[in-house]
């Protein structure tokens, strides 16, 4: 009897968990992503402005202008608002913010993981950037960016999820 009590709480928790989560997402990209209220396009401007900085110092001369990175005099990269690395940010966020833990344990992983990620973003787009240049262009970005480069992202988030929770 114990272990079945057991199960039908653990089912509970899990059930409570994905609702936070999907709330939790629903909000952040609601509120946060999407051009709703004024103060995400200022956020998201601000994320991509500080991704381009952080990049310019590892670029070739003269290869960031404005948003786009020229790969050649003929092809080039632009980093919009869904390269800014957001996207991977906010579902990090929703599942740390909807795991039962303490407010500042969570606090805590979701500053952490903001800056992880943005350096991770960093190194995927230079990685990217890298990849086209060197190994031809449009052919070789879909797979850099597409593939490996959200696997980066993926597999990211799922180590600093796994390492928050391992800390409780």
């Amino acid at each position: 009897m114990v272990k079945c009590h057991h199960a039908i709480v653990h089912t509970m928790d899990t059930i409570r968990y994905i609702k936070y989560y999907f709330f939790y997402l629903a909000l952040l990209f609601g509120l946060l992503y999407t051009d709703l209220l004024p103060i995400s396009s200022q956020i998201n401007t601000l994320q991509t402005t500080l991704t381009l900085s952080l990049l310019e110092p590892f670029l070739p001369e003269g290869a960031l202008k404005g948003i786009d990175i020229w790969i050649t005099p003929h092809y080039k990269i632009y980093i919009s608002q869904a390269c800014n690395g957001f996207i991977p940010i906010f579902i990090l966020w929703a599942a740390i913010l909807a795991y039962p833990a303490s407010l500042k344990h969570r606090l805590v992983w979701t500053l952490i993981s903001y800056v992880s990620f943005t350096l991770i973003n960093i190194l995927r787009i230079l990685f990217v950037v890298y990849v086209a240049y060197y190994a031809g262009g449009e052919e070789s970005f879909i797979l850099a960016h597409d593939i490996l480069g959200n696997t980066m992202l993926i597999l990211t988030g799922l180590l600093l999820l796994r390492q928050m929770v391992r800390t409780i």
